[in-house]
Order: structure tokens, then sequence, then C-alpha cells
């Protein structure tokens, strides 16, 4: 059966995120991310297989159905990444949720597991309800389903209305901090933040950390212990998590006392230089017990990664717009945001050329320096960006790209230091600026007067973003060529048109690169609809002249029923009737006119042979119109409307004249 399920699901996977699915929490996207769980589930539990095996059946996949679908091709790196990115981040809470459930399902009475231990294993592991299900009817056991919503529903009601005073019953304020201070309890030690190593390919280790927990915070005091499903926050002397700072996200992570108890880290808050530490207890824990500390790496990586790129931004808008000062930014492991002044949107050039720049600094690869110096010293390096509103510690800890800040403080006045990126910075940075292994800027807005908003991505999101800019340019410069060489029909062409104008405005592709194909497409659609208009007046005449020989034939018929030899529109239908209303007075008519697929049909009906034969020209039109599933309108002597079916033309014809 795993066989089966890993077949199907890694099928179904990689045709949705090609199609633009995304794994998620909510909708569409949490549909995926259940599949892929519970095929992550069953090829490491089931068929032990090694962390990356379900990403490898992708290729498989599109080979098999690359014929019926021959998208799948363009991008299957990027579906790996999806696939493989969430898998490690599903890994990471299995192993503990695994406990969790074994522990339950061995010491439950009866044969149903309880619905809050179920909304507790999707709430901090992540385990979809149906996987939870899966796994209890394994070991012939069902789930309190009932239990497992009441509990959901009370979780998200204290969200609503309790959420944030939850929350804050884990916190510390000046009351707590001095009480903290009263205990002998010193600020917690957080250099070990900064320690971790690289090779050249850019993969990275990071130190763990033994800790001993110092004091622990739940329901707004300290206690000295607390147990499974308590929301706390805990103070160890030393620690190797990022706390929340400098516009940084916090680290998450795991502290792990035995196999069987420990804390899910999802919050990392510092106060006064207590850190705290915010979790949901998994089994027991108490002040005095040591503990390790790890965090999530992958995410963490990212989170550098960002956190560089913002430096190398900071610095390209320098170069690229002048004085462009610094507002405000936040770095996260998904992107990264910068707000800086300045008092109009960037040209396409600019928003170019600062991706430019930061793509020269990956390429050379720099070494990334961070060092701490004099605070009066390191304000005279030249090319500094600081936010000079801020209080900075002294010493002042130096960021600088290619430049040894050792060299930078033996001479700060030195040129070289405008160079390049050097800031006042406490987060943690990359290595070497090429580890981040791509950048590029997905959006330029303005937020108020005279400040704007910049949001970018790295690493493998900046390559999904490239890509995906690559396709949509692509699929521009076949629309240009389709015109230029003229072979295209004006309704399938601004359908195509208007659908990647539509693609382009909401896709998460390079800012630049929207700009200049929204410039194109525009100039194209506008290129178009001015040869259309041209052509339409053509066919205004021609139609006009081929009704005046329809009079002119049909000189004492009570009816006409005909299609237009040329080209027809509407317009041209109808300038042709007013000349037929006045030369053949007593004459009902239908006159139909094709362009390309498109069929328009006008009828008139003089108010004498309407009353003598009880002709009405709507009920002409709709003897025929389902055949081409048209919109009319109209009344008694005169209606008109237009479908699609130029196939159906000889039936309609046949239709109307049955009716006269």
């Amino acid at each position: 059966m795993a066989y089966r399920v890993l077949a199907d699901h890694a099928r179904t996977i990689t045709v949705a995120i090609c199609d633009g699915g995304m794994p998620d929490n909510v909708g569409r996207g949490y549909v995926l991310r259940r599949i892929l769980r519970r095929a992550v589930r069953y090829s490491v539990e089931k068929l032990n297989a090694k962390q990356g095996f379900f990403a490898s059946l992708v290729p498989v996949v599109n080979e098999t159905l690359k014929d019926e679908f021959p998208e799948l091709l363009k991008d299957p790196q990027y579906t790996m990444d999806i696939i493989n990115e969430e898998e490690a981040q599903f890994l990471k809470t299995l192993n503990y949720g695994r406990r969790l459930f074994d522990k339950t399902a061995n010491s439950v009475k009866g044969t149903t597991i309880p619905g809050d231990v179920a909304w507790r294993l999707y709430d901090t592991f992540g385990f979809p309800l149906d996987l939870t299900c899966l796994m209890a009817e394994e070991k012939g056991l069902a789930v309190d389903c009932e239990g497992y919503e009441q509990a959901k529903a009370k979780a998200i009601e204290m969200s609503r209305c309790g959420g944030v005073v939850d929350d804050d019953k884990t916190d510390i304020d000046v009351h707590a901090i001095s009480e903290l201070q009263k205990s002998g309890i010193s600020p917690t030690q957080d250099l070990f933040k900064y320690s971790y190593t690289a090779k050249d390919s850019g993969e990275y280790s990071f130190e763990t950390v033994s800790a001993t927990v110092k004091a622990i915070r739940c329901g707004r005091q300290f206690v000295q212990n607390a147990e499974s499903g308590d929301r706390v926050g805990v103070i160890l002397d030393k620690t190797c998590m990022y706390a929340e700072q400098g516009g940084q996200i916090y680290d998450t992570g795991y502290i792990t006392h035995t196999a069987d108890s420990g804390i899910l880290v999802n919050n990392i808050q510092v106060k006064a230089g207590f850190i705290l530490h915010k979790g949901i207890v998994e089994g027991k824990i108490a002040v005095g017990d040591e503990v390790q500390i790890s965090f999530d790496e992958s995410r963490r990586k990212k989170i550098m990664n960002n956190h560089t790129a913002t430096h190398l931004l900071n610095y390209a808008l320098r170069k690229h717009c002048g004085e462009a000062d610094q507002k405000g930014s936040l770095v996260t492991d998904e992107r990264l945001r910068f707000d800086f002044t300045y008092k109009k949107p960037l040209t396409t050039e600019q928003l170019e050329g600062v991706d430019s720049v930061v793509s020269d600094f990956i390429k050379k690869n720099d070494v990334v320096y961070a060092q701490n110096a004099s605070l009066a010293v390191a304000r005279e390096i030249q090319g500094l960006r600081a936010m000079f509103d801020e209080t900075y510690p002294d010493p002042v800890r130096v960021v600088s790209v290619g430049l040894a800040v050792d060299k930078l403080v033996s001479d700060p006045t030195a040129p070289a230091g405008s160079l390049t990126s050097i800031e006042f910075c406490g987060g943690t940075h990359l290595l070497r600026a090429g580890h981040m292994n791509n950048f590029t800027v997905v959006s330029e807005k303005p937020i108020s007067k005279g400040i704007r908003r910049i949001f970018a991505v790295t690493g493998t999101e900046a390559d999904a973003a490239i890509s995906r800019g690559n396709a949509l340019q692509q699929q521009g410069n076949d629309l240009l060529s389709q015109v230029s060489s003229g072979s295209y029909e004006y309704s399938k062409i601004i359908t195509e048109v208007n659908a990647l104008l539509q693609n382009n405005d909401k896709s998460t592709i390079p800012a630049w690169q929207r700009d200049r194909i929204r410039d194109d497409i525009s100039s194209l659609k506008a290129k178009l609809d001015k040869a259309k208009s041209e052509s339409e007046k053509a066919f205004v005449g021609q139609n006009s002249a081929e009704i005046s020989k329809l009079i002119a034939e049909n000189k004492g018929n009570a009816t006409i029923v005909e299609v237009l030899k040329s080209k027809g529109t509407s317009k041209g239908i109808s300038e042709g009737l007013k000349e037929m209303r006045k030369k053949l007075p007593d004459t009902a008519a239908v006159i139909f006119a094709v362009n390309d697929d498109n069929v328009f049909f006008h009828c008139l009906v003089p108010k004498k042979v309407s009353t003598a034969n009880s002709l009405k020209a709507n009920e002409w039109v709709a003897s025929f119109s389902g055949l081409l599933n048209a919109k009319c309108g109209g009344k008694d002597l005169y209606a008109q409307g237009s479908g699609v079916g130029a196939g159906q033309i000889t039936k309609c014809c046949q239709s109307s004249k049955k009716v006269c």
C-alpha cells in the first residue's frame, strides 16, 4: 500500500505545484500540505526511506506525464525544492509528535485517542487530523473527532479574544525582571548564536548548546515545573537561539530534556538581557533541568540569507538612488522588507540596477566580516550605514562585506569603505555573500509620503521568482512575434494578452521584469486595439457595400436571409440595414457576418410585416441564437446579437428561413 500511496501522492503534488499550488496552512494549500505530509510519513516510517526520497520521484512523474502535461518539464528542480523544504520541516516535528501519539496510544483507556491530544498533534507538531486518524486506525484505535473540533474551537476562541493575553501570561515585565535579578539569576549568555561554520558549497554547521533551566514563566508567575500542554516562557543560563531584535525574526526549535520531555519553542523574546524561550511543554520540565538546545537550521539559514541581503540592498539603493536612508526593516525566513526615504517610484532601470549590484556581490562571494569595535571610532568609518536615531551599545558590532573590520577601524576615513556595505548590526549573517545564491526585488511601493517599501527574496525563493519571470517574459516575446508576423486572430490573442497582464501583476517575479513586461505588453495591446479599430472601419465600409448590393438584388422579395462574404462587424451590418429600411420598407431580413469564429447578426422586421405575419424580430433571432451560445437583445421590429461558432452558420440560416 505504501508504494501506491507514494506513487499517487507524487503525481498529485508534482502536478499541483507545477500548476501554481503551494503547501500552506489554509485552503487549497493545506490540502496539498496534508497530502505531502501523509506521503512523507509513509516514506520514512513504512519504507524506511531517507530524507529526500519523495522528491526524487518528481523526475519519474515528469517523464511519465510529459506528453499530457509538457509544462512539468519547465522547472522540475523548483518542485523538488518545495517538496524537500516541506519534508524537512515536517520531519523536525514528526519524531516528537510520534512520541506523543505512541505514549497516548499505549496508555489510553478504551479504543479512542482523546480529541484534545489529536488537536495538540496538529497545533504543536503539524499532524493533520486525517494523518492522526490513519495512525490510530493502524493500531486498531479511533480518534474522538468531536473532541478534536471542541479543542479546535476553544483554541480559536482563545486566539480571538484571549490569545494575546495568554501569550502575556508567559511574558516578563519590569516586576518579573526585578524578581529575576533579586533571585541572583544572570542575563542569558547568547553569543553562541554566532557559532557556526560553512563549507565552500554554502552548507552550514551550527553549534548546539547544553544549558540549565533557570526560570519558568507560566500563568503570569514563575513556577518550579511545568507539564504537557503548558504554555511557558523559559529562561536558560545560555542559548544558541536568536531572540527577535534589530528587525530580525526569532529562531524556532526545541529544548530537549529527555527523550519524552522538552519544549517546542515557537517564539523568543529578550527583555533586559533575559532571553525568554516561549513554547509548549511536552512531558515535564523543571527549574534546574539540564537541557539540549537545537533550532531550525534551514530556517535560520534563510533568515541569514535575507539579513545579509538587506545590508547589500541598503548599499545598492544608495548607489542607484543617492540618499535613500533606511527607515525600518524586517527579516524573516520567507523574505525581507526594507523601508527607505525616496520621493518617487524607482524606475525599471533603478530596480534592475539594484538587483545587479547585489548579484555582483553574490558572484564575487565576498567574505562577510563581523566584529565588535569602539562606537566612537566605528561611527567615523566612511560609507557606514546606520539608523542614527537608534541607540547602539559600546562596543558596537560592525558587519562589513568584503573588507575586514580591523582594517576599517585602523583607517576609518579611507575611501574603500564607501565601495561596499558596512553597518552596525547584532543579527546573524552569512559568512560569505555567495552563500545566498540569488537575490531579487519583487515589490516596490509607497507606504507614506516620502517613504517607500521594498520586498525582496533570496535563495530558492529568488530562483523561483526569476524562473517565473523568465517564463512570463517568454510568453510576452511569443505574443510580440505573433503580432509582428501578422499571423494571429484578434479575439484569441487579446485574450492571451489580458491573461498575461493579469498573471504578470499577481505573480511573484523580479519587480524590474514585471514593469518591463507590463510596458511591453500594454504597448502591444494598444497596437492591437488600434489595428482592430482601423480594420473595423474598413469592415464597416465593406459590409455596407455588400448589403447595398443585396438591396439591389432582392427588390420585391419579402424576406432576406444572407451571410456576408466579407469579414463583418456589428456596426457594419447596422449601417447597411439603415439603408435597407429606407429602400426596402416591406422586406424583413436577417443578416449574418463572420469575423474569425465570432458571428454577428441583426434582424430587421418592418411594422407592416410584423403585424401581417405575426413575425417578431426578437423571436426570429431566438430561433437560431442557441446554436451560437449568443447574447441577444431587441424588440419586435429590430433585434441583434453575437455569438461564437462560425461552423454553425449554415444551420442558423436554415433555422431562420423556417421561421419566415
